[in-house]
């Protein structure tokens, strides 16, 4: 959606996954992505979007062959499975890799000299896991004290460390999410990468305004029953539909005044965090790409892209 939001007025954007899922696929509807740069949708205005599905072992044989003039050898290590346990007995040299294919497509230029892409979104793994992941440099420096995989690293981390990148973290409005938020900003803090906004999500619709909550433990049943019976749902006799449908209603309310109180407790924990805020609805009949194109809008219109 921040991709969709970002590739306005001819704009190009790239969005990126790399944990493998193929997610981008399925949002926008299309066949799984190759290890490949595809255009995958176009934006109000006639931004494009692009996106690429990262692997890990792919974007090995590229560091080989662009840092060792492989080849047809790093092709042959990979039948031998020695990609494999490079990229899973070093998880920092993994992750290197990973972000270091994002970082080269933000810093690539065409021949007019113009970059090739004006954005590019990286979906990291989860809030838990991100500061790892991200700081990398820290990660690979007991592995690599000098060479190429050291100062692809810090190639990385001057990307990522510089003012034109921004960490977004997405939450919902419950405990343990703003939680794990809260904590991972701290974490990015100490780490000097740079945070960006907090975005909420599957924020549900407010129906009832503090008058009517307030209502919800001190409206009299019979008055609630006299209510509906006058709106014509069920008649005025006593044990009628109208008496029947008091207390599936009174919990139905309870149960919304709960949430709501909730939700209104973690706000104030995520504005504690001084960052600005943003939220994207929950959608009723589930995520498609009509649901991506609105919750795109919405970030547009809160000023997110």
């Amino acid at each position: 959606a921040l991709a969709l939001a970002l590739a306005t007025e001819g704009k190009r954007t790239l969005v990126v996954e790399v944990e493998g899922r193929q997610g981008i696929a399925q949002l926008f509807e299309t066949e799984a992505l190759p290890y490949e740069e595809r255009k995958i949708a176009v934006a109000p205005g006639g931004g494009e979007v692009y996106a690429l599905a990262i692997d890990a072992e792919l974007a090995l044989l590229d560091y080989l062959q662009m840092f060792y003039k492989l080849g047809g050898a790093g092709r042959a290590l990979k039948k031998l499975g020695a990609i494999d346990f490079a990229t899973t007995i070093a998880p920092g040299v993994r992750d290197v890799l990973l972000t270091g294919k994002a970082c080269e497509a933000v810093r690539r230029k065409e021949k007019s000299g113009r970059f090739t892409y004006d954005y590019v979104v990286m979906d990291a793994p989860p809030t838990g896991r991100i500061t790892r992941f991200l700081n990398v440099n820290d990660e690979v420096a007991g592995l690599a004290k000098i060479g190429p995989i050291h100062n692809q690293a810090q190639a990385v981390m001057r990307v990522l460390k510089s003012p034109e990148t921004a960490v977004h973290l997405v939450t919902l409005l419950e405990e343990m999410p703003v939680q794990e938020t809260a904590d991972g900003i701290a974490e990015l803090r100490a780490a000097k990468l740079p945070v960006g906004r907090i975005v909420m999500n599957m924020v549900r619709p407010a129906l009832l305004d503090d008058t009517d909550l307030a209502l919800v433990e001190t409206a009299p049943r019979t008055a609630i029953a006299k209510s509906l019976s006058a709106a014509g749902l069920g008649g005025a006799r006593r044990g009628g539909l109208a008496e029947r449908l008091v207390d599936p209603l009174l919990e139905q309310a309870e149960e919304y005044a709960e949430r709501h109180a909730l939700e209104t407790e973690q706000r104030s924990v995520l504005a504690e965090q001084g960052l600005p805020l943003h939220e994207l609805p929950l959608l009723a009949e589930g995520m498609d790409l009509a649901g991506l194109y609105e919750l795109a809008a919405q970030l547009r219109k809160q000023g997110m892209s």
